[in-house]
């Protein structure tokens, strides 16, 4: 039986910006790293879970970053995971098309932090034939090791990002990100945080792409300025084992509270895509506790928590 899929008039300017970014995003990492990302063009054909294409780039071995992931996905499926209708209980059993582009930048240098950025779009069709459309995305920063001048320049560019949207904008997504990249099981944040917003169309379809936009446009300016200070910063094994460390938490995020991987692999998504977000090396040890007094102490009690930063 053939699938049920809907076309939105506007899917082709949302998608078209989604590529021409992951486009600027790679160019502009592989002139930072000299390493060529792998291009690695996918197609999901009718009769699967999910119909639809997408380019997953991948830099893995590189001088300054060790695995950087950049991912453009548009699928099309007959039924939303549940992962996407929680708060909209109305398109349970709808189809839906969502397209995006979402990152994963992990660094060598420990002093460098891990970096991750989302922006999609999302149209769906409820059991009562409304159609709806909605945006998200954001972008937060984990370090390893902090830096008050790192903390509050990536801050002050995602908040002139959102500036034209309002005035708002920014207060309510950096809370929104402060609580959704927050380890419950750990009761602790996973990194200095940044924007995030999702089931996003209160500025009607035009203004709400455009703030997408905005977010999406802002991301090299306020990553790429804080790699070049710290990428030639000496470091050794001590600081190598606590990034290790560390890593472990994002990899615990990402799999047992992430909204997109849990969307994903739910919805029948390409696995290796998916997961393109994990470190290629990680490691956890037993009730760990940072010397006092320490850097890595400091990273616990001076960024890992919910602080204005602007």
């Amino acid at each position: 039986m053939k699938q049920a899929t809907m076309e939105f008039s506007n899917t082709e300017a949302v998608s078209h910006y989604l590529q021409e970014l992951q486009v600027r995003i790679t160019t502009a990492i592989t002139a930072i790293d000299g390493k060529d990302f792998l291009r690695d063009a996918w197609q999901k054909e009718a009769g699967e879970q999910l119909q639809g294409n997408g380019i997953t780039q991948i830099l893995e071995g590189g001088s300054v970053f060790e695995r950087a992931g950049c991912g453009y996905s548009h699928v099309r499926g007959p039924k939303l995971p549940p992962s996407a209708t929680q708060h909209r209980p109305e398109l349970a059993g709808g189809p839906f098309e969502a397209m995006g582009v979402s990152l994963v930048f992990h660094p060598r240098n420990p002093y460098v932090p891990t970096v991750h950025m989302n922006v999609r779009m999302l149209a769906a069709k409820g059991t009562d034939g409304r159609e709806v459309c909605w945006f998200g995305g954001g972008m937060d920063l984990t370090p390893y090791y902090g830096f008050e001048q790192d903390a509050e320049y990536f801050h002050t560019t995602c908040k002139a990002a959102l500036e034209p949207s309002g005035s708002d904008k920014y207060p309510r997504f950096k809370t929104w990100c402060d609580e959704y990249f927050f380890l419950k099981h750990r009761n602790e944040q996973r990194g200095i945080g940044g924007i995030f917003f999702d089931d996003f169309s209160e500025l009607g379809f035009d203004g709400s792409f455009a703030m997408m936009r905005s977010v999406g446009d802002a991301f090299l300016d306020a990553y790429v300025p804080i790699v070049q200070r710290r990428k030639a910063m000496e470091y050794g094994e001590r600081e190598r084992n606590f990034q290790l460390y560390r890593r472990g938490r994002y990899v615990e995020f990402n799999l047992v509270w992430d909204r997109g991987t849990h969307f994903g692999l739910q919805s029948g998504g390409r696995t290796e895509s998916i997961l393109l977000s994990m470190p290629p090396l990680a490691s956890w040890a037993y009730q760990q506790v940072p010397e006092a007094g320490s850097p890595e102490s400091e990273l616990y009690s001076k960024f890992l928590i919910r602080r204005e930063w602007v």
